[in-house]
Parts: structure tokens; C-alpha cells; sequence
């Protein structure tokens, strides 16, 4: 999910089936399980030349586009697995699952779509890759990929100089052991950052239109849609935002993305978004000195007002819908609850009921059961002391 501060198709064919789609004058049958088996084995001679760092070999297989693109990424898997192939033979489907060395314990996957054609002596090549339909680009659909490595991060940029990859690289060495602190230690303490040449790039790495993330700095994978699932979660910035913010915004934004990838097993469809999203806030100012009311501007706003929250914020106020102030003001609420809950019962017993809430397998009751286990609340009694909190901190 978004910090408030603040997913990856050429065409081409031979003469042949540019003539003759049927094949029948180049003497090829339509595809059948035999031609699918074929195209795989010329996917996994493709995949094992990648890892191989053999281009010469790589090359036989297709165009070399992939891995002029892909030559700084350290993989330590790469493998297609074909899903369907056209009748035609122009074209498949297929799953591309990868890890990147030192970053990934489980393999990335994605949706991906194989122009295919044939070479001289009637053998398959693969002329273009791009997302499948419905699917989001990946970082290298978008250009060359450049990668910095840092103490506890892997940045990779396209259209980005190293100087500024390396900046990223500093401040997500920052965030990792201060998530760390905030969280513990019992999560992969590393962090894999992706920034794009741009909004729009931003916006094809997730699936989504551009002006959903306009104004948002950076969001992680695992919360969007059309990214292919993501174990060790991608934070993917928005360069054009994330460079409007100061240093200090710079450095919440990478905080905040990185404590959604240290929660992510801890938080569940039982999870409010008040509460993922507080804790990451909270994670991301603690310690930096900055007061309620410079943290929480609009929420102190409303509370002016006289337009105190009845209620803490629903997931669907935390939606890009084009009210930043309302957005603001369900970020700042959810924090200030976290915040509450560390400050009048605790900093572990915070944690403790974000993994309790997380425990539960549906919304139901979830909050609630945390409340009374962990806090020895209501949920009525803890929504009258927040309000009080608000007041108090922000009136």
C-alpha cells in the first residue's frame, strides 16, 4: 500500500507465416503437444543461458534484446513454464518464475506472453517478450536495468543515473534496521527498491492507470494488482513525487514501504488498513522528532474545525480517489491509533496486536478479539480513548 508521502509486447514473424499463417508451403504442421514441448526446450536453453551469462548462446534462441536489458540483475533462478501456445504458433503463454540472488527465498512470478517464429531450418525463436494481457510490465520491459547494492538493500532503476541509485540504496540501509528496532528481527531484513524512469513507468510496473499513484511517492508489490506475487515484496517509487520530498520525506516514504515488507506475513485479509497502514507510518516517524500536529496536519485541520472522527478510518478511505485531504486524514488517524496504543499500553503490545489481529483468518471479530486479548479493551472503549488522543494531541 501507497506511504501517504508518498505489475512489466513486440510483434514480428518470419516470411513464411507472414505468407502462409497455415504453414502449409514451409511444410509445418499447426502446434500440438509435440510443437509445445519444443518451444519449452528452447525457453529453458533460453533461461539457462541467461543464468550462464552465455549471450552467443542466449542468441540462438532469439532476439538478445532480454539480455542486454537483464545483464546487471543477479539471478540466482530464471525458468518459463508455457500455459498455452496459438494454433497458429505465433505466440504463447507462459509463467516466467525468477529469484534474485541474495534477495528472493521464493520465486517471483509473472505472466508473461512469447512472439514466436522459426528459424531456417524450421526451429522455434523467440522474436519479442512483454506482460501478458492484464498483466503489469516488468522493470526490464522498460529499458536496460541498472542495480546498486547496498548493506541491506538491491536498488534497480531503468533511466536512472548510479549516483541517484545509490542515494535510494542509502536511505533503504536506513530503513532496514530501523524497521528492525520498531518490528524485530524475525523477518528477511533486506529490501529490493524499483524506480522506474517515471510516473507512467511506475504505473506499467503495477497494472494500473498512472493517475492512481499521481502524488504517491512509492507503494509495495504485494498490494497491488496485476504484479505477479512478490515473497520478498518490491518497493516501486514514483520518481517524480518521491523527488518533491525532502530528506526527511525521503527517508519516512523508504521506512514506511520497508516496514509493509518486514508486516507482510503478519498481516492478512483480517488486517484493517488503519491499522497496516498506521503501524507504517509509525514505524516511519519514530524517532525523527516531528510532533502530532506537524505529522498530521489535515486531521489537526479537521479536529480545528470542530470535525473530530466519529469512527477510526474504513479500508475504503485509504483509497486514491482524487480527495487527498480525506487520504491524508485516514493515514494521520492511523497513525495517531498506533501511536496511542505504543505510547498507553507499549511498544511490544503494539506489536503484539498487529500480529494478533493478522492471526485471525477473516475480518470478523478480529479487531475486536485483539482488543480484549492484547489491550483488555473494547473496541468502543478504544475508539472513545482515540478520539480523546486526538483531541489532546492535535486541539
Amino acid at each position: 500500500m501507497a506511504g501517504r508521502d508518498g505489475a512489466w509486447r513486440a510483434a514480428a514473424a518470419g516470411l513464411c507465416l507472414l505468407l502462409l499463417p497455415a504453414f502449409s508451403g514451409c511444410g509445418h504442421r499447426a502446434p500440438d503437444t509435440g510443437a509445445r514441448a519444443e518451444v519449452q526446450r528452447v525457453l529453458d536453453r533460453r533461461a539457462t543461458a541467461l543464468l550462464g551469462h552465455d549471450e552467443a548462446a542466449y542468441a540462438t534462441t532469439g532476439t538478445r534484446t532480454p539480455y542486454t536489458r537483464l545483464k546487471a540483475l543477479p539471478l540466482a533462478s530464471w525458468a518459463y513454464r508455457i500455459t498455452s501456445l496459438r494454433a497458429d504458433g505465433t505466440s504463447a503463454d507462459a509463467e516466467l518464475s525468477y529469484r534474485v540472488a541474495g534477495q528472493d527465498t521464493a520465486p517471483v512470478t509473472a505472466r508473461r506472453t512469447l512472439t514466436l517464429s522459426h528459424t531456417a531450418d524450421g526451429g522455434w525463436y523467440v522474436v519479442g517478450e512483454g506482460p501478458a494481457q492484464g498483466a503489469g510490465q516488468q522493470l526490464w520491459d522498460q529499458g536496460p536495468v541498472s542495480a546498486v547494492s547496498g548493506a541491506h538493500s538491491l536498488v534497480l532503476g531503468t533511466g536512472q543515473s548510479t549516483g541517484d541509485l545509490r542515494a535510494y540504496a542509502r536511505l533503504a540501509d536506513l530503513a532496514v534496521p530501523a524497521v528492525s528496532r520498531a518490528w524485530g528481527s524475525r523477518w528477511a531484513r533486506r529490501v529490493v527498491v524499483l524506480v522506474p524512469r517515471s510516473l507512467d513507468g511506475m504505473a506499467a510496473l503495477l497494472g494500473s492507470p498512472a493517475a492512481q499513484y499521481r502524488g504517491i511517492a512509492a507503494v509495495t508489490t504485494a498490494e497491488t494488482p496485476g504484479a505477479g506475487r512478490a515473497p520478498a515484496d518490491r518497493v516501486v517509487v514514483n520518481p517524480e513525487a518521491y523527488a518533491a520530498l525532502g530528506d526527511l520525506g525521503k527517508q519516512v516514504v523508504l521506512t514506511h514501504e520497508t516496514t509493509h515488507v518486514a508486516t507482510r506475513s503478519a498481516t492478512t485479509a483480517a488486517t484493517p488498513l488503519w491499522l497496516s497502514e498506521g503501524y507504517a507510518d509509525w514505524t516511519g516517524y519514530l524517532g525523527t522528532g516531528r510532533t502530532p500536529g506537524e505529522v498530521a496536519p489535515e486531521l489537526t485541520r479537521a479536529v480545528a474545525d470542530g470535525r473530530l472522527p466519529d469512527t477510526l478510518p474504513a479500508d475504503k478511505d485509504f483509497g486514491f480517489t482524487g480527495d487527498p485531504a480525506g487520504l491524508a486524514r485516514a493515514y494521520e488517524s492511523g497513525w495517531l491509533a498506533c501511536r496511542m496504543i505504543a505510547e498507553h499500553w507499549g511498544e511490544e503490545e503494539l506489536r503484539a496486536f498487529y500480529r494478533a489481529v493478522g492471526a485471525h483468518r477473516t475480518r470478523a471479530g478480529a479487531v475486536e478479539g485483539a482488543l480484549k486479548k492484547v489491550l483488555d479493551t473494547t473496541p468502543e472503549e478504544f475508539t472513545a480513548a482515540w478520539q480523546d488522543y486526538v483531541r489532546a494531541q492535535l486541539g
